[in-house]
C-alpha cells in the first residue's frame, strides 16, 4: 500500500500499474480464501439483527395484550387469548374467523366486547407468529375432574388446550374480574398486570421445548416496572409465588 502511494506521488507509471493490478487481485483472493469465515460473520450479524427485532416485537405484543387484559378485567369482560408456540393448534381447535391482524389493545377489546352483533366474543383469540390469527375459535375442554367449581368454561378450555400443546393461555374471568395464566396443563390464578407481563416474557424467552414439563409461575417482584421491561432487564428466574392450583 505504501509503495502504491509513493508510485502515484512520484509518477512511477509501471510500478503503479503493477501494484494496482496486484491489489485488485489481492482483494479478490482474500474474499475467495476467507469466504466461509465471511459468510459466517455475515450470518451472525443477520441473526443478531433478527433476534433484536423479534424481541422488540415480542415486547410490543406482550404490552398490548397486558393492557387489553387489564382493562377487560377491570370492566369484567370475559376473554380467552391463546399464544401458539411450537405445536400447531389447528388440529385441536374448531376454527373461528380468520383475521390475520396486528395485535393491539383496541382490536382485542373490539373482539371480546359483549354485543349481540359480535359473534366472536365467546370464543378464543389465537395469536400465531406475533399476529392475531383468528378469533372465535373453540378449544377442547380439560378432562380433569379435581378443578374448582368456580372455574368456568373459559378456564377449562384454556387448561384443555395447554394440556394438549405447548401453548400459553390467558383468561379473564367475567364473574370475578380476575386474570389467570395456563401453561402445560396447569393454572395460576389472580395474576396482576405486572406479574402477567413478566410471566409472558419469561415464558417466551425460554427455549421452546415441548418435552420440558415446567410450570411457569408469575414473577412477584414489586420492583418490576414497564421501564425495566423496555430495557430488557427481565432475564432472570421468576420468584416463587402462591396461587399454584
Amino acid at each position: 500500500g505504501v509503495a502504491y502511494l509513493l508510485s502515484t506521488r512520484f509518477e512511477l507509471g509501471t510500478l503503479g500499474w503493477l501494484l494496482d493490478n496486484f491489489l485488485q487481485s489481492f482483494i479478490i483472493l482474500i474474499i475467495v480464501v476467507f469466504q466461509d469465515d465471511i459468510r459466517r460473520a455475515l450470518m451472525r450479524m443477520g441473526r443478531r439483527m433478527f433476534l433484536a427485532r423479534r424481541q422488540r416485537e415480542e415486547l410490543y405484543l406482550v404490552e398490548e395484550v397486558v393492557r387489553a387484559v387489564e382493562r377487560m378485567a377491570r370492566l369484567r369482560v370475559g376473554a380467552l387469548i391463546v399464544f401458539e408456540r411450537v405445536a400447531s393448534l389447528d388440529e385441536f381447535i374448531q376454527p373461528g374467523t380468520i383475521l390475520d391482524a396486528k395485535v393491539s389493545r383496541e382490536v382485542l377489546w373490539s373482539i371480546f366486547r359483549v354485543d349481540a352483533e359480535n359473534p366472536v366474543h365467546d370464543g378464543a383469540v389465537i395469536i400465531r407468529t406475533l399476529r392475531i390469527y383468528q378469533a372465535g375459535a373453540l378449544l377442547p375442554l380439560t378432562q380433569a375432574t379435581e378443578l374448582e367449581r368456580s372455574l368456568g368454561t373459559r378456564h377449562r378450555a384454556a387448561l384443555g388446550i395447554t394440556e394438549e400443546t405447548d401453548a400459553v393461555a390467558v383468561v379473564v374471568s367475567e364473574e370475578r374480574g380476575s386474570i389467570s395464566v395456563c401453561h402445560l396443563g396447569q393454572i395460576v390464578q389472580n395474576v396482576d398486570a405486572d406479574n402477567l407481563r413478566a410471566t409472558l416474557l419469561n415464558i417466551f424467552r425460554r427455549p421452546r421445548d415441548r418435552n420440558v414439563r415446567e410450570v411457569e409461575e408469575p414473577v412477584t417482584d414489586p420492583e418490576i416496572t414497564k421501564d425495566r421491561i423496555q430495557d430488557e432487564e427481565l432475564n432472570r428466574t421468576p420468584a416463587e409465588s402462591g396461587g399454584r392450583q
